[in-house]
């Protein structure tokens, strides 16, 4: 079965409050039993990949969903970071694109709605959903001025493409029920409510102001409560990046600028908090493991000691009672967005089944590229 690296971690992902890790080492040296395979993806002529900030696995556990940045701005000055230029701002390039297995095209949608795409979602029913991180700037207003009317959403697409529903005033940054601010991921309980994780500011000068937070809506978009605020203590977040869910229930939230995984119940109750994966751009949680991505460690927003990569742990001792020789070319495949440089594309990781996974409390292994 095919998993996706958010911007991707765990401990005991069930039962009982979650511990607090304090004082915790930088890990960047554990065994990585992958293989990459890049660039993956195969796009359409003329077309090249802009950021690429959101990566899914269809229901069929084969295909994947990405959304991307509506190509590379040809605009980006030499040496700028795409985040910084490229967006779907005046484009019509489709940014939602489904792959098969093979890494082909076979379906797309979703053009002129978008300004960010921050990150894609698929639900139990096979809907995508695409969170538009913010609105369009001055320069891409200036370019485009229907830009005015897009950003700071959360859309519902049915499989074939057609709007359901959407959540948030286009173009508006404000507060539920009728508006968000920089949404930045959802995530969907079994009993259908949905968790938007908001607030892209992870600056520690921000104002006391500064939206960060998670509201809670229900399955048909009527908003329930919003908790958390920017700050630094237990249920504070300086940038929540990214959100998931364990098969507990608990909500586990990439507090990226406090440089932690806060982990929460779905009603904001504060459970606990993990240091030991730096600073988590994504999360990813499927069969007690919890893969974190960090993709600013020693970049962007450097943190002494770590280096970028994804880290993997879980809560149980194991290793694969496959052959050690060949590799899974299925069963634990991970496909990875990257972010930042973003536009040389997907990364695949094959799991090689040479090297066994290790147990500490709690576990982590490195992704390092």
């Amino acid at each position: 079965m095919l998993m996706t690296f958010v911007l991707l971690v765990v401990l005991a992902l069930y039962g009982g409050a979650a511990n607090t890790q304090d004082d915790v080492q930088p890990t960047n040296d554990l065994p990585n039993p992958y293989e990459t395979i890049a660039p993956w993806g195969k796009l359409p002529e003329g077309r090249s990949w802009g950021a690429v900030s959101a990566v899914a696995i269809d229901n069929d556990g084969q295909s994947v969903w990405v959304a991307d940045r509506c190509g590379a701005n040809p605009e980006t000055p030499p040496g700028a970071s795409a985040f910084q230029y490229d967006s779907c701002a005046g484009s019509t390039l489709p940014p939602v694109l489904k792959f098969d297995s093979a890494g082909n095209v076979v379906k797309s949608f979703g053009a002129g709605i978008f300004i960010f795409p921050h990150k894609i979602y698929i639900d139990r029913d096979g809907n995508v959903w695409v969170v538009d991180q913010r609105s369009a700037n001055e320069r891409e207003l200036a370019k485009s001025p229907v830009g005015k009317q897009k950003g700071h959403t959360v859309v519902k697409f049915s499989p074939d493409g057609k709007v359901l529903l959407t959540l948030g005033k286009p173009g508006v940054a404000g507060n539920p029920p009728e508006a968000l601010t920089q949404p930045t991921s959802i995530v969907i309980a079994p009993n259908g409510d949905l968790f938007i994780s908001e607030g892209h500011t992870q600056n520690p000068d921000a104002p006391p102001e500064t939206v960060s937070r998670i509201s809670k809506f229900t399955k048909d978009g009527k908003f329930i409560k919003s908790f958390g605020k920017f700050g630094t203590g237990p249920g504070e977040f300086r940038g929540a990046h990214d959100i998931a869910m364990d098969a507990g229930g608990r909500l586990f939230v990439a507090d990226r600028g406090n440089m932690r995984i806060q982990i929460l119940d779905q009603d904001g109750k504060y459970l606990g908090e993990w240091k030991q994966f730096s600073r988590p751009s994504g999360l990813y949680i499927r069969n007690d493991l919890i893969y974190v991505t960090d993709s600013e460690s020693n970049g962007v927003a450097p943190h002494l000691g770590w280096k970028r990569g994804i880290r993997i742990g879980t809560n149980q001792r194991w290793q694969s009672s496959l052959p050690h020789s060949g590799s899974s070319r299925t069963e634990g495949n991970q496909r990875s967005r990257r972010l930042g440089s973003g536009r040389e594309g997907q990364r695949l990781w094959r799991r090689s089944w040479t090297a066994p996974c290790y147990e500490t409390r709690p576990t982590v292994e490195d992704l390092i590229h």
